[in-house]
Order: structure tokens, then C-alpha cells, then sequence
């Protein structure tokens, strides 16, 4: 059965309420919380970014049943591999075994903070493997000595280790990067319903593992409830317009200046074709079965706005979740 995710969307929210909503969110009935690891919101509208290992441990505490994951952390610039394997391995113990480590190749905006330059797109994916291969490493135990091309570990031991392993999730895009990264990962994440990349990833797989299935494929879609149809369109535009540029583009851009730029045509109705807004929880299970026809796994939704975070969830999860669940059936 598809299981159903409330997204710790950092980029609208401060570090406090973030923790409040995953409260909010497992007290609702969803399956288990993702969360952005951003160090800049994609648009100044949006207005915050909270450490996301911060609000996660808090969340790990103050929550007993979701499952926990990243949407995604970048291993690569802003974090050093060995040190996303230890607050991995920190995460699965104070979750108590609920952890999830979703990982990708990263965006400008939150890694060319380091100072160190934004590469190109092949250099990206082959950063992405080494640092999974190390992350693997030291989830391993014992001690690790790395000479890659991209990094170098030295002597490196995680000295607190969870019982339970932490899975390790990649955001693919194409047969390429699915081919690169089947192999290393146990689940899947993309950022659209194409049941081709479905497909793809339980086909290679099958030789890197012997198994076709039991890797989850994990995605993600944003919607802006609201009683007022106006008011959530004005919203999606306000906040979430960034979204429809496609990660071709929104990978490479720096600033939310350049978000704002990218987006200055954008319309509201724009947003509003491709977001579900308003009240209609037909329309938004709708949009959301794309996800499940395609074999999607896991779906973890957006709520867009900060100020809209308890209505939905008093109000609107509820409900929304036993339609969802049972047109997923």
C-alpha cells in the first residue's frame, strides 16, 4: 500500500514550528515526515532556513512513530561525506531506528555558500558516488582510510553506531544516474511521477542486488489548501513559483534573486495548473495518484505557506488522508 509523508519544508518555517508541525503531522496519521536541507529559502517570500540535523533531532524526540528522512542532503560540498555518515548514524539512534538517509547531487543555492565553486553536472553525480561509497564505509564500522578522486578520509571511525542500519535513498533523474546509482543505494527517489524511471530503477536492480523489489520509490508533490481558492493560488505564486522551472534549471541557479528573475513571468494560473489549490480534496488525490499509477512507494506532500500549517493539519489531513488512502487501494 502507498504510504503517505508530511514534508518539514524548512524554507517556510523556523526551526520551533517545524518541530510543532511533525507533532502535528503524526498526531494526523501520516506515515512518516521528509525534510529539505536547505541553506537558503528558493525565494525571499519564503523567508526561512533552519539547520535541518537540528529540527530533526528535535523532531526524532518529540515524535514516536513517523518514519524520518532527508529530502535531500547534498554529501558533497557544504558537507563532508564522513560527517553526513555521522549525523546519519546519530539520527537512526535518537529515531530509534526510523532514520532514512535521502541523498542527491545538490543545488548552487545551498552549496556554492562553502566557497568552493559550483562543478558541473558529471562531476556532481561522480561526487555524489564517492560519497556514498564512504558513507557506506564508515556505516560499516571500523576504521576508514578513503583516496578518491573528489575526497580523502583518514582514519575515520563512527564510534556510535544504531542497531538497525540507515538506509540510504538517491534522487535519480534518467537512465544515466539511475545506472550509477541502483548499485550503491537502497531506494529511489525522483521528483516525477514517470513510471519509466520506475521501471528503470527495479530493472538495475535486479543484478546489483539479486532483488527486483523491496527498494521504495519516494516522491514528492507540492499543494496549497486552503477554504479560499483565491487565497491559496496567490500563495503557490507568492511561494512556490520556483517550482515548475524544472531541476535542469533550478539545480544551477545561486540566489533567490535569480529564483525571483527566473520567475518574473510566471503567472497564477500557471502555478494553479500544476499545483492544486483550494479546498477540493478530490482534486488534490488526483493530482497525488500519479504518483502510485507510476509505483511510487511513498508520496510526502507540500503544504505550501507557514501560516496555513495548523489548519491543514486540525483540519484538512485528517480527511485528505483516508481519501488518498483509500483511492491508493
Amino acid at each position: 500500500m502507498t504510504r503517505f509523508g508530511y514534508t518539514l519544508m524548512t524554507e517556510q518555517s523556523g526551526p520551533k514550528e517545524l518541530v510543532a508541525y511533525a507533532v502535528g503531522a503524526e498526531a494526523a496519521g501520516f506515515d512518516f515526515a521528509v525534510s529539505s536541507d536547505h541553506y537558503s529559502p528558493w525565494l525571499m517570500s519564503q523567508g526561512h532556513a533552519p539547520y535541518a540535523w537540528s529540527v530533526l533531532g528535535a523532531v526524532a524526540h518529540a515524535t514516536s512513530r513517523m518514519e524520518l528522512m532527508t529530502y535531500v542532503t547534498c554529501p558533497t560540498m557544504r558537507y563532508h561525506p564522513a560527517v553526513v555518515a555521522q549525523k546519519a548514524a546519530t539520527m537512526q539512534i535518537l529515531s530509534d531506528g526510523r532514520f532514512t538517509l535521502g541523498l542527491g547531487s545538490g543545488e548552487n543555492l545551498n552549496e556554492h555558500v562553502v566557497g568552493a565553486g559550483w562543478p558541473g553536472v558529471e562531476t556532481r553525480q561522480e561526487m555524489l558516488g564517492e560519497a556514498i561509497q564512504i558513507i557506506r564505509e564508515l556505516h560499516n564500522g571500523g576504521l576508514v582510510d578513503w583516496r578518491g578522486e573528489h575526497f580523502r578520509v583518514d582514519s575515520a571511525r563512527l564510534w556510535d553506531l544504531p542497531k538497525v542500519p540507515v538506509p540510504l535513498a538517491v534522487a535519480v533523474s534518467g537512465d544515466k544516474s539511475i545506472e550509477r546509482f541502483a548499485p550503491l543505494a537502497d531506494h529511489m527517489i525522483a521528483v516525477a511521477p514517470e513510471k519509466e524511471l520506475v521501471d528503470a530503477w527495479s530493472h538495475a536492480r535486479r543484478p546489483a542486488t539479486g532483488l527486483s523489489t523491496g527498494s521504495r520509490v519516494i516522491g514528492q508533490i507540492p499543494i496549497c489548501w486552503d477554504t479560499d481558492r483565491e487565497k491559496a493560488i496567490a500563495r503557490a505564486h507568492d511561494q512556490f513559483r520556483w517550482f515548475g522551472g524544472g531541476w535542469q534549471v533550478n539545480a544551477d541557479l545561486p540566489t533567490t534573486a535569480g529564483f525571483a528573475g527566473a520567475t518574473t513571468f510566471v503567472r497564477p494560473e500557471d502555478v494553479a495548473d500544476s499545483i492544486p489549490c483550494g479546498p477540493d480534496l478530490d482534486a488534490i488525490v488526483e493530482s497525488v495518484s500519479a504518483y502510485w499509477e507510476s509505483g511510487f512507494t511513498d508520496v510526502a506532500l507540500v503544504q505550501i505557506g507557514d501560516e496555513t500549517q495548523d489548519a491543514f493539519l486540525n483540519e484538512a489531513a485528517g480527511p485528505l488522508l483516508e481519501k488518498l488512502r483509500a483511492a491508493a487501494r
